[in-house]
């Protein structure tokens, strides 16, 4: 993240108290060092939603830099219909997209996970590490507008409304993307229920 962004000349701890939405306010007065205080506050679940996207480290610390550098240019879009952390989760999702596009990541065929399983069971016991990186994979093998709703509603623990509101679905489509990607993900990892 750029010092610019991060930077914070005396705000302190009056800006812990303001909302995310009174802070913008103040950076398009003018207080452009209030951004840092954004950047503070949601820097950390942005990168860990890009990580689990793109599952690469480096990939996912420059997304969270565009991630916010586009949302500093764009402060003057936001019109507060929706709240700054929903906003902030669109910008993020879509930058994350971007750079899935650029990397044409192929998802993993079913053919190829349950082979993957058949020779797990060959070899012996399958390890927690082991069975967390075929949910992994599992996971990414599914379209993006499920594993989309799975990440938000599973690791980032937020509620279907905010997932609507982020999306910019209706609530209903919400769940159902939820319900329909975690049967495809159960049905993917049929497998491991002999070996957990």
């Amino acid at each position: 993240m750029t010092d610019a962004l991060r930077r914070r000349e005396g705000s302190g701890a009056e800006d812990v108290a303001l909302s995310d939405e009174c802070i913008v306010e103040r950076v398009r007065q003018g207080e452009v060092e209030a951004f840092g205080t954004l950047v503070g506050r949601w820097e950390n679940r942005i990168y860990r939603l890009a990580l689990r996207l793109l599952e690469h480290p480096e990939d996912a610390r420059e997304v969270t830099q565009e991630t916010f550098l586009a949302a500093f240019r764009k402060l003057h879009q936001f019109r507060g219909r929706a709240r700054f952390s929903s906003w902030l989760y669109r910008i993020a999702l879509n930058c994350c997209y971007d750079r899935l596009r650029e990397r044409r990541v192929e998802p993993i065929p079913l053919e190829e996970a349950e082979s993957i399983a058949a020779e797990e069971k060959v070899l012996g016991q399958i390890h927690k590490k082991q069975v967390a990186e075929r949910v992994r994979r599992a996971l990414h093998a599914l379209p993006v507008e499920m594993r989309q709703v799975i990440i938000l509603k599973e690791y980032e623990e937020l509620t279907f409304e905010e997932i609507a509101e982020i999306l910019d679905i209706p609530v209903s489509t919400a769940k159902t993307r939820l319900y329909a990607g975690l049967d495809h993900l159960r049905k993917r990892l049929e497998w491991l229920k002999d070996a957990l």
